[in-house]
């Protein structure tokens, strides 16, 4: 089962100007985030939030203070905020607006998570499946290295890939909402690897937005997702500064429980 990704990214730092157009942001992390609530219903994220809390909590050190890198529309952030004090960051104004309204106790920041620098430390760093769209090692190194500068030595890193390159399957979806206003959203999401020789994969997605109005519109966009071996995370997390290792996800959801990618800031 897939679900809706709560934060998006421009592509590649090592993308062309060409390929930098034509891959922005994608339409739900700008013009469709008003729909967010409805294409990826906050409720939905109850039962990860209470795993990933767990795992926060598995740290070396007592985790109170957390940065999230990619928190999108902060469905996650929401179970989350009554445990820690969070720093939301994401390169969407309207993702960190829709955010603020469901989480105004939390911090936010508008930054991309390759390039934030706060010149401060968190107990822990937390990057959900926002991680996906980092299409290049260079893309994960650069993440990697802001986790590195905002975390206290011995600091607990989380992150969330929805998939690796050994648990990888093509995959197509379908899901969405109504609301109490009127409107509804239902989206078919399809991904598939154009080649198997990169790494990258692409998610299609197709959403049937009606308004409260009753006026129905059709949105395609196509997203470039980063897929990599359990190895070159290991090696580049190494890299980085961190001890690491990997963890199976704990779900009821029928689907393939993710790897989870977990370390600890070499003091």
């Amino acid at each position: 089962m897939l679900m809706v990704k709560e934060s998006c990214y421009r592509q590649s730092m090592e993308s062309d100007s060409a390929d930098r157009e034509r891959d922005s942001s994608p339409a739900f992390s700008g013009s469709l985030a008003s729909w967010w609530p409805l294409i990826s219903p906050v409720e939905d994220y109850a039962e990860e939030a209470a795993y990933i809390a767990e795992v926060l909590r598995e740290g070396p050190l007592p985790v109170h203070r957390v940065l999230e890198l990619g928190s999108g529309g902060g469905h996650l952030a929401h179970h989350l905020s009554s445990s820690f004090e969070l720093t939301l960051t994401d390169v969407s104004d309207a993702m960190l607006a829709m955010s603020r309204t469901l989480n105004p106790e939390c911090r936010h920041v508008r930054a991309d998570m390759r390039a934030l620098r706060l010149e401060e430390t968190y107990d822990a760093v937390l990057v959900h499946d926002a991680i996906d769209y980092m299409t290049t090692e260079l893309d994960l190194s650069a993440t990697l290295d802001t986790a590195v500068a905002h975390l206290q030595p011995g600091g607990w890193l989380v992150i969330v890939p929805d998939d690796t390159a050994e648990s990888f399957e093509p995959d197509s979806d379908v899901g969405g909402s109504d609301g109490a206003d009127g409107r509804g959203v239902r989206f078919l999401a399809w991904t598939h690897d154009p080649d198997p020789t990169d790494t990258v994969v692409h998610t299609e997605y197709a959403f049937v937005l009606r308004s409260a109005d009753g006026a129905v519109a059709t949105v395609h966009e196509t997203h470039r997702i980063g897929l990599f071996s359990v190895a070159t995370w290991l090696r580049l997390l190494d890299q980085a500064g961190f001890a690491a290792r990997t963890e199976t996800e704990r779900t009821t959801n029928d689907r393939v429980p993710r790897t989870l990618f977990v370390g600890q800031r070499r003091r």
